[in-house]
This record gives structure tokens, sequence and C-alpha cells, in this order.
């Protein structure tokens, strides 16, 4: 019999919770630690969406990368969102584990997967263990790295400002990465893929001679997840481990 707390065990050996930021709160937020599982939904947030997608599938256990509860909560109703999903899950008994940024800053965990998926191997980390720094194969031109860019993470536009260089020495970051630019351009990249970039970030970069591309916090961080569920399935052979089809990116492209 597989258990939550199997499953949480296993994932803090995959991205020890003692590597999360300090203002961070992942962990084991929801749910019996001893109950069977059978089927575990894998999302990066736990949506209104895939909470329901969890209850319709039979699913005991979700697994996301973004913590539902960063802050204590004062009371638990259905007259607030994040307080009406905690109620939820509890009412339905399905427990709740986020693994967030030490499954940034750990190797093979976030950062990992995507400098991997555009291309390059990493070779250092970027800013404080999170991000990663990596070379390419061959030097490509930007455009051909936009059109990779969209491709592999299947992000359907980009914003960037041109740095003037081909892409070569590559910068990565999960999410909202922008505040590493400095430390990216300090290690010689000349090219630095994250996001929820602002408008000034976009043009320090600029300044700086780095090709900074915005390719939305969604589609830069999603791509964990098929991995996460290959690493767990490995381990538990006998759980059924799915990836959401609710979930997707909230921000709209026109």
């Amino acid at each position: 019999m597989t258990t939550i707390r199997d499953i949480f065990d296993a994932l803090c050996r995959i991205a020890p919770l003692e590597l999360q930021m300090d203002f961070d709160n992942a962990g084991f937020q929801v749910g019996h630690a001893d109950r069977e599982v059978q089927r575990v939904l894998l999302a990066l947030d736990a949506t209104d969406a895939v909470v329901d997608e969890a209850e319709a599938l039979g699913a005991e256990l979700i697994v996301t990368h973004h913590p539902l509860l960063f802050s204590p909560l004062r009371s638990l109703t259905d007259l607030e969102p994040t307080q009406r999903r905690v109620l939820h899950l509890a009412e339905k008994g399905i427990g709740l584990i986020s693994m967030h940024t030490n499954l940034d800053i750990v190797e093979g965990g976030v950062n990992d997967v995507l400098i991997r998926l555009l291309g390059a191997e990493p070779e250092t980390a970027l800013d404080e263990g999170c991000g990663r720094i990596g070379m390419l194969p061959q030097a490509m031109t930007l455009a051909a790295f936009l059109e990779l860019c969209k491709q592999r993470l299947q992000v359907p536009t980009l914003r960037f400002v041109d740095g003037g260089k081909p892409v070569s020495k590559l910068a990565v970051m999960g999410g909202a990465g922008a505040g590493s630019l400095e430390q990216a351009a300090a290690a010689g990249c000349d090219t630095y893929v994250t996001a929820d970039v602002k408008y000034h970030q976009f043009q320090r970069a600029a300044e700086l001679g780095v090709s900074l591309i915005d390719a939305d916090h969604f589609y830069t961080e999603n791509p964990v997840i098929s991995e996460l569920s290959r690493l767990l399935s490995a381990q538990f052979p006998n759980v059924s481990f799915l990836i959401s089809k609710r979930h997707e990116a909230c921000i709209r492209f026109a």
C-alpha cells in the first residue's frame, strides 16, 4: 500500500524542503498522511479546475509546484477562494503537496528541465542556487532561438529585447526571474529566458547587450510537471500519476 506520506517522502528526496527560500511554504499542505493513494494528479497550481478534476478522477492526492497556502489561514469558509479550495480538498479527502522553490533550486528540477529543453546542459546556478547557465552546442541567431523557445515550451508568443548578439551562452530561470538579469550579464550570458519581465528590466537588458526573453511564468515552469510524473512513476509503479488536462496558463495571448 502506498500512502500520501510515502509520496511526500519521495518528493522530499527529489527536492529536499531545506532548499526552499525563506519566504516559501512548500510541503505537505492538506490531508491525512496515512491515506492510501492510487491516483495522483499533478499540476502547476491547485486551481478550482484542478481540484474539481482531481475529484472527478478519483485522485486521493494533488501534487503542485506552487503552494496553495503561503500564509496562515485565520478562518476556513467558502467565502474566499483559497479557503474554499482548502475546504473542498478537506471535505473530499484529497491531499495536497507542493514543491516550490526547493524544486526550482535542486539539481534536476525546474531550471535544469528548462535549460535542457532549450538545448543547453546546465553548468552552474545563476543566482543563489536558482536559475541555470549553460552553453548551446552551436550558436544560433536570436530569430531561430525564439522559434525554438516557442516550439519547445509550446508558448503562443514571446516578449523580448534583442541584445544584438548570437545566442550562445544561455541563462534561464523559470518563473519570475528578471531580478537576476544583472547576474546573467555579469556571467557573460548573451541571452536570458525567464518570465514576468517589467518594462524597465527590458530597457536595462538592452543597455547590457543581453537578449532578454519573457516566455511566460506558466510555460517556463510547467515542463517540470512531466519530469515529476516520470520520477514518481518509476518509484511507485502501482500508482497512476496523471498530468492535469484542465490547468493552463491564466494569461491569454491575442
